[in-house]
């Protein structure tokens, strides 16, 4: 068994770091609060220490990157934190695998693959980008070893208030009364399932065809909100619920108030035209296939 340095312990870290004390390994979980899962070590430390993150990643196999700042945060936490993960790669000798998301592609047509430009304008995004970009030139001059691997919009057990299929979409439908979104509710879009996130993300790490290239979690065809709604009360045994958009200039004027409603903006191209995820690639390389929507479904409305 390996020693594996899971940094972040949200709702996709505490997954990996569950699935991989499962196994047997062990497991060091670092957040700015020291906590975690039962099992493993914890470990306090601001993740833009380099040294402090240097330090805890010795010894390691694998070092995952499962943080998640606030969106409006972007622009100042990530490039110290990214500059440390580089440097406790490259200093551990670890797997450096990293969690990414499909914002860096921007708009698209058709499908999203591995091989699409990372064309985004948004300098939110960019900064996403140049993570990548950076760790793939560190790979390609032989310093690290290094994947990334993203997913679309998450649900599944342990998601946060941020998922679109979390409690404000789940605690009215099983209330049976109507369901509010922000966006259209017949617009297809993929949905990423959390337990499927962490699978890859612990793939990727211990299997060196997946060092040096991004990767597409597996996820399962795309479903509108109205359908995902649709399935839900089913497997709880109810009616289809009833769903209604939020007006477009109810959600920015909540965001007068809130800085993360106040950055949907930047995400509404994801939502107004079909938003699909080709996962076929990690599929077809690794063996593995989503989780059937029922069964994913189930276990999450059952957390």
């Amino acid at each position: 068994m390996g020693k594996h340095v899971v940094v972040g312990s949200g709702q996709v870290g505490s997954h990996v770091a569950a699935k991989l004390i499962a196994q047997g390994h062990e497991v060091v979980v670092v957040t700015r609060s020291g906590s975690g899962p039962a099992g493993a070590v914890k470990a306090a430390a601001d993740v833009a220490d380099k040294e402090r993150l240097i330090d805890l990643a010795k010894g390691a196999d694998v070092l995952y990157n499962c943080v998640n700042p606030q969106y409006h945060r972007w622009l100042t936490d990530w490039p110290p934190m990214a500059e440390s993960f580089l440097a406790a790669a490259e200093s551990s000798g670890a797997a450096y695998v990293m969690l990414g998301n499909l914002y860096p592609y921007g708009p698209v047509t058709g499908p999203m693959t591995e091989d699409l430009p990372l064309a985004s304008a948004d300098p939110k995004f960019r900064v996403r980008a140049k993570m990548w970009q950076d760790a793939l030139a560190a790979h390609e001059a032989g310093r690290i070893r290094a994947t990334e691997v993203r997913g679309s919009d998450y649900f599944g057990p342990g998601s946060t208030d941020q998922s679109y299929l979390g409690d404000r979409f789940t605690v009215p439908l099983r209330a049976g009364k109507t369901v509010s979104v922000p966006w259209p509710v017949d617009v297809t879009h993929s949905w990423t399932y959390l337990p499927d996130v962490a699978d890859a993300l612990i793939v990727a790490g211990a299997d060196e065809r997946a060092w040096g290239r991004p990767w597409h979690v597996p996820t399962g065809a795309p479903l509108t909100f109205r359908q995902m709604g649709e399935r839900m009360a089913a497997v709880l045994g109810r009616p289809a619920p009833r769903m209604r958009q939020l007006p477009w200039s109810l959600v920015r004027a909540a965001g007068l108030f809130s800085p993360m409603l106040n950055e949907l903006g930047h995400v509404r191209y994801q939502f107004t035209a079909p938003f699909v995820l080709d996962s076929s690639a990690f599929e077809r390389t690794f063996g593995v296939a989503p989780t059937p929507i029922e069964a994913a479904l189930k276990v999450t409305l059952d957390a």
